[in-house]
């Protein structure tokens, strides 16, 4: 499901961001806990006239927004690679915990494949946000010290990497058996097979 892989295409954004900007007051601050918590009331408000899993999804999405939003005032007020890497992970959280509510409109395999999928963009959005902020530390560590330092720096990066592509390749593998689960007998054993031999497993 492409819609789930969006999440990953703004990781970068909040890491540049976040160590380039200048934190923003205390008063500033305490204005945005304030704007967030009114903000989250009139969306809870808003979805007391849904019922069934439409409030959860709406609830989910009420509370991903000021999850979201939280971590963003946070990487405002204390700019790091840190809180940057904790918006990503919030923006990661917040859409799997909808998308997971949405799967509730499913039934049988085609849910188990949703939640699968779901779970499985959450990992890679979690996985490239920690790539990307062990690469961003490495190279920030390389520009301040000797060429030995830049190819520790080259190695952290590869180890980094190698990490999250090791997460979702094994995410992408659940997804795949778990679409297996959909078939019986020896078309479920051929899938199964087909699966392990693609992941390497």
């Amino acid at each position: 499901m492409n819609k789930f892989n969006a999440i990953a295409l703004a990781l970068g954004l909040a890491f540049s961001a976040a160590s380039m900007a200048e934190g923003i007051s205390k008063g500033d601050y305490q204005a945005g806990k304030d704007k967030i918590a009114a903000e989250y009331k009139a969306a809870k408000a808003g979805c007391e006239s849904l019922s069934g899993n439409k409030n959860d999804i709406c609830m989910a999405e009420a509370k991903g927004k000021e999850k979201v939003a939280k971590a963003e005032l946070e990487a405002s007020y204390k700019p790091s690679r840190e809180t940057g890497y904790e918006v990503s992970v919030a923006k990661a959280e917040a859409d799997y915990a909808v998308a997971k509510e949405r799967c509730d409109d499913m039934a049988g395999n085609a849910k188990d494949v949703c939640v699968k999928e779901a779970k499985a963009a959450e990992t890679t959005a979690k996985a490239d946000a920690k790539a990307q902020m062990k690469t961003s530390e490495a190279n920030a560590a390389a520009g301040e010290k000797s060429a030995e330092a830049r190819g520790k720096a080259s190695g952290q990066t590869a180890e980094a990497r190698k990490d999250a592509t090791e997460d979702k390749r094994d995410a992408e593998y659940k997804v795949a058996t778990e679409k297996c689960d959909g078939f019986a007998g020896g078309a479920k054993d051929e899938c199964l097979a087909k699966a392990k031999a693609q992941f390497g497993k």
